[in-house]
């Protein structure tokens, strides 16, 4: 199974453990058996199933207590735990309903339709993150905007500026971010139900009409199977880079304008020196820069799973489980420093530009 960012120490500097939590195996485990028990209140609902088998699936889902150990065997042996969560999960519901679980799911059906239910929840706070940041960079311009800056072009001093220029310049992709992140939403958030080979045919003509229930109970979009078409979840790699480097720019400026010689800002607090006790580095802006290119770097990762031989990949998908969940918890650690960053922050009238 999944984790993010493992190195617990670390992620005190570059973790989120709100949004890590929902690449843990015990949240997508969950996320999982909810699948199987929606798979079979769906399937019930247009007669593939009776509606006993339905009720005990659901129950025994709602109670199911899983064998990690046999789990990780599974997941080692097969590429995918799938395999053998169901044969567990069939043994728990037993006779003569064991074999209505699963009933013409396959593998990627239930981990991409427990990956969307989870980034449901992931999409919604780094939603909420991003609106507080706009909010409080919108404050800081309200407050500190005609404090009179300089500008610097290639490094170099330029001309002279208010405040409220340096921060629109922030504050305005952040909110074209915030508009891409509701239009990914509707393409991103979708049911994943195709079966063996993504033409939903093992569910006897019923196909369409279960994952439209499914759909409409797990409260997300309906599209046709998307086995191997990933570019939903490239996208939304795309969107996390984007995010996390104009964070980063804002890192970067911040990091320039504290440093002693310019002076043009202020932050509440500042991180120490072994050596030098003089010192008081601006830890968050450079944490902002550090994630910024680390997802930037990921990013190229997360397209190589764009191609997907065939119908289905092994290996392609296994690279986006390994690379997804650390972009998402990158983004979410960096708008949770950017907005600490930015409470503690003041801008001071330039020393040149008088």
């Amino acid at each position: 199974m999944k984790q993010a960012l493992p190195y617990p120490v670390l992620q005190t500097l570059v973790g989120d453990e709100e949004v890590g939590a929902f690449f843990s195996n015990e949240a997508e485990l969950s996320a999982m058996l909810q699948v199987e028990a929606v798979l079979a209140e769906a399937e019930a609902k247009v007669g593939l199933i009776d509606e006993e088998a339905a009720s005990r699936i659901g129950k025994v889902c709602h109670a199911f207590q899983a064998d990690w150990t046999k789990l990780a065997e599974g997941l080692a042996r097969d590429g995918v735990i799938v395999p053998e969560f169901v044969r567990q999960l069939r043994a728990a519901v037993g006779e003569p309903h064991a074999k209505s679980v699963h009933l013409g799911a396959t593998s990627q059906d239930i981990i991409d339709t427990a990956l969307v239910l989870r980034l449901k929840e992931v999409l919604e706070i780094l939603g909420h993150r991003l609106d507080t940041v706009i909010h409080s960079l919108d404050g800081l311009k309200r407050r500190d905007g005609s404090v009179c800056l300089m500008a610097h072009t290639r490094m170099q001093r330029a001309l002279p500026f208010p405040a409220a220029d340096k921060i629109d310049t922030w504050i305005q992709p952040l909110e074209r971010h915030r508009g891409t992140l509701e239009a990914l939403a509707r393409r991103l958030l979708v049911l994943q139900l195709g079966g063996p080979i993504g033409t939903r045919s093992e569910l006897k003509g019923y196909g369409d009409a279960v994952a439209d229930a499914m759909a409409e109970i797990l409260g997300l979009g309906l599209a046709p199977s998307w086995h191997s078409q990933r570019d939903r979840i490239g996208e939304f790699g795309a969107f996390l880079s984007l995010l996390t480097g104009t964070l980063g720019k804002i890192g970067q400026d911040i990091a320039l304008m504290a440093q002693n010689e310019v002076g043009e800002v202020q932050l509440a607090t500042g991180g120490g020196s072994s050596a030098m006790p003089h010192k008081s580095n601006p830890v968050p802006a450079e944490v902002l820069v550090t994630l910024a290119r680390f997802n930037a770097g990921l990013l190229g990762t997360l397209h190589q799973a764009l191609v997907h031989e065939n119908e289905r990949s092994g290996a392609a998908w296994t690279l986006e489980w390994m690379v997804l969940p650390q972009m998402a918890v990158a983004s979410a650690a960096a708008l949770s420093r950017a907005q600490g960053l930015i409470a503690g922050l003041s801008f001071v009238p330039s020393k040149t530009a008088g």
